[in-house]
């Protein structure tokens, strides 16, 4: 039988790095996870409690493809509280994750063969959904003078560019955006007659100072969310996303289609992690130290080129004196140290085989022992 040629995209990496790094624990080996940006976390003790009481309550059936009501406007009222912006829960669409927002929104905006432009090093899973969608991905070489994010120059080299997606803060690079740049992107985009998508799914965890949210600038732009990093809920696959009034009723007939809806008893834990403030300011500040350890440690053993992140929970680190085979490099330090880590290929299939990413979401005491273990290692190469 045959498969379609849209189908053949590249593999998530770091998923593959996952399984690698489980195949060696199966074998009995002791392994620190710094290659998934997933929090060591789970869902906030208040979401799991009221879940398990709406469970005896409830038999949690299809929701409208919208999401709850009540979800949507408690996710307003974030918006209020973390930005001050006044936001109708109407143009909230609650999504099985950010990557079904992935999905809504560039089946929404964009036609087959279109030209998206994403930052590159940025989330593999951007370019490959697009390709999955008939959709062309244009890659920006972003530079570290621009922080790793696409600048107005770069976007008017390209031809017929129909959309711009940009996160902030970034991944791999934990780079945010501040507002006067976020504002001149979104308005320059609108100018031009280009989609603009804002990627807020790390906004919470930050450490310098607060991300920017796309709807401070402007309504005419697609917000995209999750509950997986700063509410800790990966695996329940839950997110939502922003969108244009005028574009509500086309969006809810693809969510209608497509997911039906977003799982129902995540959408009730999701309600009820928004009020797990305490909890979660307490996984930020392990985020934090995490974070300290490795900026003063990773210099110290011989990654010492890296841009410090603002936010999100990862550092991004070049390692073109040690390496030109990133995946190699990688699949050694498993091997050799017990310590999982991320090839850039998956981030910039450009210039990716020069650098790593270090993930610190997991527990202090694991960021501790992996920092030895890379030390052991480094020392042991000479």
């Amino acid at each position: 039988m045959r498969i379609s040629k849209r189908s053949d995209v590249d593999p998530f990496i770091v998923m593959d790095v996952m399984e690698a790094a489980r195949l060696e624990e199966e074998k009995g080996r002791s392994i620190i996870h710094m290659e998934v940006g997933q929090p060591g976390t789970g869902a906030p003790q208040i979401a799991r409690d009221f879940l398990a009481e709406q469970m005896g309550r409830d038999t949690l059936g299809y929701t409208v493809a919208l999401g709850r009501p009540d979800l949507r406007a408690r996710i307003a009222q974030l918006y209020l509280d973390w930005y001050g912006v006044t936001l109708s829960p109407d143009r909230i669409v609650v999504t099985a994750g950010s990557s079904a927002g992935f999905n809504l929104a560039f089946t929404s905006l964009f036609d087959a063969g279109e030209k998206v432009a994403i930052a590159e090093p940025g989330y593999p899973s951007y370019r490959n959904i697009l390709k999955a969608l008939s959709l062309q991905p244009v890659g920006i070489q972003t530079m570290v003078q621009d922080r790793f994010q696409p600048t107005l120059q770069e976007i008017d080299k390209i031809d017929n560019l129909s959309g711009l997606l940009v996160a902030s803060p970034a991944n791999p690079t934990g780079t945010m955006l501040d507002k006067d740049t976020l504002a001149g992107l979104i308005h320059g985009c609108a100018e031009r007659g280009i989609s603009f998508i804002s990627d807020e799914i790390y906004h919470g965890i930050d450490y310098e100072g607060r991300p920017v949210s796309a709807l401070e600038i402007s309504d005419d732009v697609y917000v995209i969310n999750s509950f997986s990093k700063y509410f800790s809920m990966t695996g329940w696959r839950i997110g939502w996303m922003v969108v244009p009034e005028s574009h509500v009723r086309q969006v809810e007939r693809l969510a209608q289609n497509m997911f039906i809806c977003a799982p129902h008893v995540s959408q009730v834990a999701a309600m009820a992690a928004m009020d797990a403030q305490e909890e979660l300011a307490a996984n930020r500040k392990v985020y934090a130290e995490n974070r300290a350890l490795m900026l003063d440690q990773l210099p110290k053993i011989g990654f010492d080129k890296i841009a410090p992140p603002d936010g999100a929970f990862y550092i991004y680190a070049d390692v073109a004196d040690l390496t030109d085979d990133s995946m190699a490099l990688c699949r050694d330090i498993l091997a050799r140290a017990g310590v999982s880590v991320t090839p850039g290929l998956d981030f910039d299939p450009h210039r990716g085989h020069q650098t790593i990413r270090f993930s610190y979401a997991r527990s202090t005491e694991d960021i501790r022992e992996g920092l030895a273990r890379l030390a052991q290692y480094m020392a042991a190469r000479g």
